[in-house]
């Protein structure tokens, strides 16, 4: 998509993206970027890119407590659907704070804020890597095991209970590094690329902990530093 729209992978605009950034959203024209429907599915399709190698050590524990524990296959799936439906339900959310951002001026056609909004961003979000919040959502993203024995249900519907569980302290953990598309843009492959990576890494069990905030001290020097840009 971002190709199509005229940006490369480091979500620099061409000629032609340049001059869709700079429209009005009120237009009366046909433009995608300024509809619910097609942003939502990008973000929806977006978060199942990036979240689905973040969510591969919760459903290998699951699939050790169907050898140890009365887990089932249906009780997996279930899991896996409501760990889905809570990160739909914050496309929903995100893209329609981006329809609010984009009519109210906040940002462009391609999601991209200005520079000191940008750097607010990267400032705060930087800043919730030391909060607890972070470090309790955090702890149950890092250890799913612990998670499913304080809240074990058997079959679809207790997996799918707990699936919806493990998706909101997943999206209160990783909130931030969506939020973060708007300083480097929605469209940029390798900014959301680099969200990921960093997802992944925290939940990585030797290195998890130990990465949260050090990334928190880059971001706010990031933030800083973009002032003075």
């Amino acid at each position: 998509m971002a190709m199509d729209m005229g940006v490369d992978l480091l979500g620099r605009p061409g000629p032609m993206a340049q001059a869709m950034a700079d429209m009005d959203p009120r237009m009366p024209m046909d433009m995608p970027m300024a509809r619910f429907g097609p942003l939502f599915l990008m973000w929806a399709i977006m978060m199942a890119a990036m979240m689905l190698p973040t969510l591969v050590p919760t459903l290998t524990t699951y699939e050790r407590l169907m050898i140890s524990a009365d887990g089932t296959r249906a009780g997996w799936s279930g899991v896996l659907l409501g760990y889905f439906i809570v990160w739909v339900g914050f496309a929903a959310l995100i893209a329609g704070i981006q329809i609010a951002l984009l009519y109210g001026g906040v940002i462009n056609m391609l999601g991209i804020a200005p520079k000191w909004i940008s750097a607010i961003l990267l400032i705060v979000v930087g800043g919730f890597q030391f909060t607890r919040i972070k470090e309790v959502c955090h702890g149950v993203c890092h250890a799913p095991m612990t998670y499913f024995l304080g809240h074990w249900k058997t079959g679809f519907g207790g997996g799918l209970r707990m699936g919806l569980g493990l998706g909101a302290f997943c999206v209160g953990c990783c909130w931030g590094y969506m939020a973060l598309g708007f300083v480097g843009g929605v469209m940029s492959l390798l900014w959301m690329g680099l969200a990921t990576l960093l997802m992944i890494f925290e939940k990585l069990p030797d290195i998890g902990h130990h990465v949260i905030k050090p990334t928190g001290v880059a971001l706010i020097a990031a933030g800083i530093g973009l002032f003075f840009i």
